[in-house]
């Protein structure tokens, strides 16, 4: 049976491997690829739609218990196709 999580953006449950999981380091919302950093994590849809219903309803603050707004610029870069492997480069 594979792991299911809830987005925090849709709220809607899927498969742990449809997710991306984010974390917060010093109040910075990071992309975890491999979900192994240490600390809490949200889970959210890699869809710009998933990210800005998060924000906007302040969901990675409660989920990650952030005091303040944290910054989602490295967030933006992963998908806005920055970060990501594209036509087999590395």
């Amino acid at each position: 049976m594979e792991p299911v999580r809830m987005c925090v953006g849709c709220r809607a449950r899927a498969p742990r491997a449809t997710l991306l999981r984010v974390v917060a380091i010093d109040s910075v919302l990071v992309c975890d690829e491999r979900a192994s950093m240490p600390g809490r994590g949200a889970w959210v849809h890699d869809t710009q739609e998933c990210v800005d219903a998060a924000v906007r309803r302040r969901a990675f603050i409660r989920a990650l218990r952030v005091s303040g707004a944290p910054d989602t610029k490295a967030l933006e870069k992963r998908l806005n196709g920055y970060g990501k492997k594209v036509n087999g480069s590395k």
